[in-house]
């Protein structure tokens, strides 16, 4: 049994989830492997995609690492984040330019910055109601450049609590020694699987520790750092997949 552990934004969901994909997977598990998602969205986005895209899994990792999940939404194994960060972690992003936040708890909020607009669904920080716990916060900045220089001032600050991991333009805030490789030990150790048994696929900074730790494949639509960090390249899952059953037969 091997396990595909395979990135969603700009992995999977690069050009679509498509017949193909899905039959790929479908043959995947089949032959007796397993298939699932790591990705930096939350568990309120996640677990929905999967259905809705009507893709087949066998296990979720939300939040870079920090919450894995079975299908149907039961947590395996998570790692928290005390909530009285989640104010002074939201007022230094608002302080170096981002205006919202997306702070991923159960429930999850949407928080914007004093002077911006409100949509529905959405409140400002001092609205914000106490939470006890928190898995990760995102943001969006303007740029690249703009993303990686507010990532390091958030580790600056919060690092001794805080893991921020750049991923494109958006920053993923989660608990320290949290990444989507730790999120795979997490699962193995959940389901008594080896190391040995994983592949991972990414394209994006943020899924370089999991590439870096495991077998590993890069999308040819990547980024250059990831691509040299990987084993492999592909230009899409359902190749990889193929690819993979090859050997195995």
């Amino acid at each position: 049994m091997k396990i595909i552990a395979s990135d969603y934004d700009g992995t999977l969901n690069h050009g679509g989830i498509d017949d193909a994909k899905r039959e790929a997977i479908s043959r995947w598990r089949r032959a007796g492997n397993l298939f699932g998602l790591v990705s930096g969205r939350g568990r309120h986005e996640l677990v929905p995609l999967a259905v809705d895209n009507n893709i087949e899994c066998d296990f979720v990792i939300a939040d870079n690492g920090a919450v894995v999940l079975r299908p149907d939404g039961t947590v395996l194994c998570e790692t928290r984040i005390d909530g009285s960060l989640a104010v002074p972690i939201l007022k230094e992003i608002f302080s170096l330019s981002s205006t919202v936040g997306l702070l991923n708890a159960v429930p999850h909020f949407v928080v914007k910055a004093e002077g911006t607009e409100l949509l529905p669904g959405e409140c400002r920080i001092d609205e914000l109601p106490e939470v006890p716990w928190f898995n990760q916060i995102g943001t969006f900045l303007r740029d690249f450049d703009e993303a990686r220089r507010v990532t390091e001032i958030i580790r600056e600050r919060f690092g001794k609590f805080v893991n921020p991991m750049q991923n494109g333009y958006c920053i993923n805030i989660v608990p320290a020694g949290v990444n989507k490789a730790r999120g795979i030990y997490g699962l193995l150790t959940a389901i008594g699987a080896s190391c040995d048994d994983v592949i991972t696929v990414g394209d994006n900074i943020n899924d370089a520790d999991m590439l870096e730790e495991f077998r590993s494949y890069a999308m040819a639509n990547g980024v250059p750092a990831i691509k040299e960090i990987a084993n492999e390249v592909t230009e899409s899952v359902t190749e990889m997949i193929y690819r993979e059953l090859e050997r195995q037969n």
